[in-house]
């Protein structure tokens, strides 16, 4: 029997199963949901970061206004200066964005627990209140959001066992699976035409749904790449999922036996591993409770501030070595106010120290996860998949080192113009405004 003569049969008997066309209809409409969710949420960081990019820009050019009027800052304050590093850059309007990628719309990843603007003042850090930290993946999966790449995950596999639950089983329950085999000559090339026939109306369908989402948002215009890849390991996923089945129906005998044994299988991989390793890495590495965080950013600054000027002098220059050698450095009494004005430096490497830990733990756990891979792979594809979309929590650890390197890069700038007794003007202000992380 011809490859041809078996899609065709086994599509008049997918047409007239109203339950394997309510499951594939069933599929369909919860990965258009999932991918208008995605659309929806890129859609609306975009807006989000135009309106705050516009109020940024409003905001700025009324400080370089001052300059221009020959103010020194608002009138209601009149003690702020900001022809003054310290003040200048206390209303620096600089902002740092997590630009949403336009593959978003195919998975949402960890884009709705992470932050993805902030103002990043000098006393900013990566892990302030507007900035939520979690773990990684596998909490992201229980949170009940449906995207796209949650009906991939899991939906796709529960498909795949409702369209092929009852190949070969039906007909041997029947009696006549022998008849077949003499009909096509070869029951393994039969077998193998049925199951792709489905495995091809899947994936066809899948390149349709990325097509749709495609026109949701522009992923064809930043990266046909990304297009390509999310294509590529979709299907190796989907060929994961056949291997599996194909071996139980070819050594299945009855359809109960058939379906008890797939299902099985979706529940090991899609719950019991995941849920396994989640639970391993909460006893193994407890939630960061960020205690000394908290100590850093309140009893340890108020520690600071007791300590004796030449003791802050001390951490200055070893902080910033070039400062020592500057003619201020060298009046004690005027270098005392210029200690004060860059004490914020040092509070900031209090909360590097504290902030440290943290990411260890964070990425013990997700070294932990990966290390899980090789019997844990629907959460290695749902790994794969964010990093693809750029919603992995790797992501957004790259997005707070650019935080704190502009917290950095400012602190450094703001000391270095206090040492010099540089008077901040319009042009100055500006280049204040236009630091950019690496």
């Amino acid at each position: 029997m011809k490859i041809y003569s078996i899609f065709l049969y086994e599509w008049k008997h997918f047409i007239n199963s109203p339950f394997k066309l309510l499951a594939f209809l069933f599929f369909i409409v919860a990965a258009v949901y999932g991918l208008h969710n995605g659309a929806s949420l890129y859609h609306k960081q975009m807006a989000e970061i135009e309106r705050i990019s516009h109020n940024h820009e409003v905001q700025k050019q009324t400080y370089i206004s001052y300059f221009d009027e020959g103010k020194v800052g608002p009138e209601n304050r009149p003690w702020i200066d900001i022809t003054t590093p310290y003040w200048a850059m206390s209303y620096n309007e600089l902002h740092n964005f997590k630009t949403p990628s336009a593959a978003m719309v195919y998975s949402t990843g960890q884009a709705e627990q992470y932050g993805f603007y902030k103002r990043v003042s000098i006393r900013a850090s990566p892990y302030d209140s507007d900035m939520t930290q979690e773990i990684a993946n596998p909490e992201r999966l229980q949170t009940g959001t449906l995207d796209f790449a949650f009906s991939i995950l899991y939906l796709l596999p529960l498909l795949m066992l409702i369209v092929l639950y009852n190949i070969k089983s039906a007909e041997t329950e029947q009696g006549f699976f022998n008849l077949i085999e003499v009909q096509v000559g070869s029951s393994a090339n039969w077998l193998i035409a049925r199951i792709a026939f489905y495995i091809f109306l899947i994936i066809l369908s899948f390149i349709s749904l990325l097509f749709y989402g495609a026109l949701l948002t522009p992923v064809f215009t930043n990266s046909v790449t990304v297009f390509l890849k999310l294509l590529t390991l979709s299907v190796l996923y989907i060929a994961f999922w056949t291997v599996f089945f194909f071996f139980i129906i070819r050594n299945g005998k009855s359809i109960l036996n058939n379906t008890l044994k797939m299902l099985s299988i979706w529940l090991i991989f899609c719950f019991i591993i995941p849920a396994v390793v989640h639970q391993s890495i909460s006893i193994i590495k407890p939630a960061n409770l960020m205690t000394d965080f908290i100590d850093a950013k309140r009893d340890q600054r108020e520690d600071l501030l007791k300590q004796p000027v030449d003791i802050l002098q001390e951490q200055l220059y070893s902080l910033y070595p070039e400062i020592a050698e500057s003619e201020l450095a060298k009046d004690i009494e005027r270098s005392t106010s210029a200690i004060s004005r860059s004490r914020l430096a040092l509070e900031n490497e209090l909360t590097k120290k504290s902030i440290y830990p943290i990411e260890l733990d964070n990425q013990a756990k997700n070294h932990f996860i990966a290390a899980t891979y090789w019997f844990n792979p629907v959460m290695m594809f749902q790994n794969r998949v964010n990093s693809i979309t750029q919603t992995h929590y790797n992501d957004y650890e790259q997005y707070r080192n650019e935080i704190q390197e502009l917290v950095d890069m400012q602190l450094r700038l703001m000391v270095a113009d206090i040492w010099s007794e540089k008077v901040v003007d319009k042009n100055r202000y500006i280049e204040y405004t236009s630091i950019n992380a690496n």
